[in-house]
């Protein structure tokens, strides 16, 4: 065994040795895993699944998509928020988890902008009010016509506290429709439910029920975004209908754990953002109806702003609809 006498003399050669050590493995060096705080078939998933190969070609390890749904998507960011801030656990936020949830309960478990490291957004896109293919209507004011006539209308969102729960009860509260809010754990969760007749309608991503649209099994009646959408020009939007201020877009990009060092949010970005701005993505979306970032919301510092903007918004939003935090 070492005696003091020999660890002091070979403590003057110490930072030569710390010198000649290996550096440490330039990141990544293992597998990244991408948490989508929702069912798998919703939109989140979609966009996760369409980035994560990209970026694995770009960084040159897997990036392994994992569903943890739960509370309006807040049970899979807690996960995130509450992880080594090292890069290899990251969160696909949206609406729900970053917006929404945080603002309606009562003790929230995470802050969105304490709590993560905006990496960069990689798509916007809107709303629609989906119903039932058997569902006699045509558009929104026949809609609140007939859910006044009945014990209501059930509309499905992706949870309480997600993405697509504000702006239902804002609509409630702008027309007085008997709508009855089911939560699920995410859009794709509540499309099955759609098509059997579980329930009447569905506020929810376009791109989760665009293809039920098209094949008949569902009605889009109407989107939330400031013009009709090319690819259903028969549905209105919200605007038309008399609601001027009733656009609304669900987000999707990536945040890491508050902390993270600068380097490794960098690489994450440019790969997130390479992913991003690859033709066949860019095809792929408008495909479904969204929309790519801006090259500034595709930055940490863009990514930021727009959160910020967007909590502000929906704060105010909720006042409105009269939503109480539980």
């Amino acid at each position: 065994m070492p005696t003091r006498r020999h660890l002091l003399r070979l403590a003057p050669a110490l930072p030569a040795l710390a010198l000649a050590r290996p550096a440490l493995a330039a990141f990544p060096d293992r597998p990244i895993r991408i948490i989508v705080p929702f069912a798998a078939g919703g939109n989140g998933d979609l966009m996760a699944r369409l980035a994560g190969p990209r970026m694995s070609e770009r960084l040159g390890q897997p990036v392994v998509v994992e569903n943890r749904a739960g509370a309006g998507g807040s049970a899979g960011a807690e996960v995130v928020a509450r992880s080594r801030p090292d890069g290899y656990n990251l969160l696909w936020g949206a609406g729900g988890p970053m917006v929404n949830s945080p603002l309606l309960m009562l003790n929230p478990r995470y802050d969105p902008l304490r709590d993560f490291a905006s990496i960069g957004l990689m798509s916007l896109m809107p709303m629609v009010l989906v119903v039932r293919a058997n569902l006699p209507v045509r558009n929104l004011a026949e809609l609140v016509e007939l859910s006044k006539k009945g014990p209501g209308i059930t509309v499905g969102t992706s949870g309480v506290g997600g993405a697509n729960h504000v702006p239902l009860e804002l609509f409630k509260a702008a027309t007085g429709a008997n709508l009855v809010h089911v939560p699920y754990r995410g859009g794709g969760a509540a499309a099955p439910d759609l098509v059997a007749g579980n329930v009447d309608g569905l506020l929810t991503e376009f791109s989760t029920v665009l293809d039920l649209h098209r094949d008949g099994q569902a009605r889009i009646l109407a989107i939330t975004s400031a013009h009709r959408a090319p690819l259903v020009p028969e549905a209105q939007t919200f605007v038309e209908f008399g609601l001027p201020d009733f656009v609304f877009y669900t987000f999707s990009g990536l945040w890491a754990p508050a902390g993270t060092p600068e380097e490794v949010v960098g690489r994450l970005q440019a790969a997130l953002a390479a992913a991003t701005n690859d033709p066949a993505v860019t095809e792929r979306l408008a495909a479904l109806g969204a929309e790519a970032a801006s090259p500034q919301q595709q930055t940490p510092a863009g990514t930021t702003e727009f959160l910020r903007n967007e909590i502000t918004r929906s704060r105010r939003a909720i006042e409105l609809a009269g939503i109480k935090p539980e």
